[in-house]
């Protein structure tokens, strides 16, 4: 049982090529696997970001800020904008979406007419840069602005319940494929039930960003 990502299946296909029973387990905080709706550690990864965020929310009332989140996820935004969603941020900013700087500074100025005094913006570490955001963003706001980058803290700590069935779930699932002589697959999970394809199926195929989520978080920004 081979638990990772793209490189560790592309492993596991050359190990089930010279006849070694191999089956793949999605395992990354990225969520970025997708023949699965979920990866193991994606919800463990969101909670501990929403969990710091929150701690971070504390020091922006209390002081007037805007916190610039820069959160993990590598190239996809898909821990970026659940967390942004969660905890109410101004703005979600992922390679997946064009940002305007001058459009959310104006966005957050329009806000604070209406007696918003602290503001929450979240990064995906695919677009960085969140020290520079911060700094344009005070600049164009006058708004005292900081960064945080949450970094690794997202890749440790105790597994949330829903990653611990998940895990189990998938890894049952995967040794009853190997008792069976079946090997040479990915296991995953779609609507909520076990599913599994070809490791080479699997690696050709693409996840959709999650959209609508997104458009739902700019509208009750607003």
């Amino acid at each position: 049982v081979v638990i990772g990502g793209d490189g560790s299946f592309r492993g596991a296909a050359d190990l089930s090529a010279k006849g070694i029973l191999c089956v793949g387990l999605p395992g990354t905080i990225d969520n970025d696997i997708a023949c699965t709706d979920y990866t193991i550690g994606y919800d463990t990864a969101m909670n501990t970001a929403m969990e710091m965020v929150d701690k971070l929310r504390d020091t922006s009332q209390s002081h007037d800020r805007c916190s610039v989140v820069e959160v993990m996820g590598r190239n996809a935004g898909y821990i970026a904008v659940n967390t942004g969603i969660a905890c109410g941020a101004i703005e979600i900013i992922t390679k997946e979406r064009p940002y305007d700087l001058d459009a959310i500074a104006k966005k957050m100025l329009e806000t604070k007419k209406n007696g918003k005094e602290n503001f929450i913006i979240i990064v995906s570490e695919g677009v960085g840069h969140a020290n520079e955001i911060a700094q344009i963003i005070q600049e164009k706001t006058h708004i005292e602005s900081r960064a945080t980058i949450l970094g690794h803290v997202q890749r440790g700590g105790s597994p949330t319940l829903r990653d611990r069935v998940l895990a189990t779930k998938m890894g049952y699932y995967a040794v009853q494929l190997l008792e069976q002589g079946i090997g040479n697959r990915v296991v995953g999970i779609q609507k909520d039930e076990v599913v599994d394809f070809d490791i080479q199926e699997a690696l050709s195929m693409k996840k959709p960003y999650e959209d609508e989520l997104h458009t739902i978080a700019e509208q009750l920004a607003l």
